[in-house]
């Protein structure tokens, strides 16, 4: 079964140094679709039993610790609110939706899959990435393709509309892949997951720096970043309990799907993860510990299944509602030694069939190949 997808793919660039007037240009960008991605998650997050006045809460704190630690993220957002003229809360609880969505007790959580690994090329080996981004069928028409340049770093992804960033590399060469994960103490009141990948994309010169910048941050909430430059790959649980980088999988393997891989989150894990992400993981595993994948390529077929597998390719069930449509809306390979993102618009199942988006981030420009 498929789900619609729109005919073409928003694109959105940003230059501004100024980090408000950069927000401006990307809500100018996204005027025209960004109420329908509100509503989208205004059913979302009613699904999962939550009130506008909860949202808006939640949102007005997420907006000051943005703000608190890094003041031009914050102002990002107001930027994005005022050109496309929606309120600012409603753009900083889209930003804040990973940890707003984290109070619904009916909602449960989505499915992504990842794989970070060293291939063989002419300059020696070099790590690359690629992951399926699985999410709300609901969403499929609300998500671009973005060049964020103007800050530290240019950097090049994807990211859903409204929100400052997802899964991209940047043109130092530091790649982020970002995989959801639940903890018992997720809250609101630290920085968002999504702006803080924001922040490392925005900031990082290499892994090492961007594991810096991870572990300086305030958190309250919880997520994946498997963070790799060109040598060198860091997979991390970021929980309300602390920040913990998992072993490799296997040699020169980093594998993600949605549980902790480290035991002090773990212990507090949400149960609604399981058994799902664990069956995927190992899945994941066997696959690649027989196969040993030498190229991009070969990566991403690791991510196609069929009827009867655990569900790396993910589509919805016919007879799901709001809530449980599941669906791989995009899959996205990273390789930071080019500084380049190659973004399918579809499941990886897909990839001979759906459009390709091919994204290289440099420091004085962005190039569509």
């Amino acid at each position: 079964m498929s789900f619609p997808r729109p005919d073409t793919r928003l694109h959105v660039s940003t230059t501004a140094p100024d980090p408000e007037e950069r927000g401006r240009q990307r809500g100018a960008a996204l005027a025209g679709i960004l109420p329908g991605a509100i509503d989208a998650y205004d059913r979302l997050f009613a699904a999962g039993g939550l009130t506008t006045a909860t949202v808006r809460s939640d949102a007005a704190r997420a907006l000051d610790t943005i703000a608190a630690h890094r003041t031009g993220l914050a102002e990002q957002i107001v930027g994005v609110a005022e050109a496309a003229g929606v309120d600012v809360w409603r753009v900083a609880a889209l930003n804040a939706r990973t940890e707003i969505l984290a109070r619904s007790r009916t909602v449960p959580p989505g499915e992504c899959s990842t794989i970070v690994r060293a291939l063989p090329g002419a300059d020696g080996t070099r790590n690359v990435g690629v992951q399926t981004w699985d999410w709300h069928a609901e969403l499929s028409d609300y998500w671009h393709t973005l060049d964020a340049g103007g800050g530290a770093h240019r950097y090049a992804g994807i990211t859903e509309d409204g929100i400052l960033a997802k899964i991209g590399v940047n043109s130092a060469g530091v790649a982020l892949h970002f995989n959801i994960l639940g903890h018992a103490q997720d809250a609101i009141g630290g920085i968002p997951m999504h702006v803080l990948a924001a922040l490392v994309l925005e900031e990082a010169e290499d892994a090492a720096h961007a594991v810096e910048l991870v572990r300086e941050a305030p958190i309250s909430s919880s997520g994946s970043f498997l963070i790799f430059d060109r040598d060198r790959a860091v997979l991390l649980d970021l929980s309300p309990v602390g920040v913990f980088e998992a072993p490799a999988a296997l040699p020169d393997t980093r594998v993600r799907t949605n549980h902790f891989l480290t035991a002090p989150p773990a212990a507090a894990e949400k149960a609604a993860y399981q058994p799902d992400s664990g069956e995927r993981y190992a899945f994941l595993l066997g696959r690649l510990a027989a196969s040993a994948p030498q190229t991009p390529e070969a990566l991403l077929t690791q991510l196609v299944t069929g009827e009867g597998e655990p569900a790396l390719t993910c589509v919805p069930k016919e007879d799901a509602v709001l809530g449980d449509r599941w669906a791989s809306l995009a899959t996205v390979i990273l390789d930071p030694a080019e500084h380049e993102a190659r973004v399918l618009d579809g499941t990886p199942a897909e990839h001979a069939t759906r459009p390709w988006h091919t994204l290289r981030a440099t420091e004085d420009a962005l190039a569509l190949v």
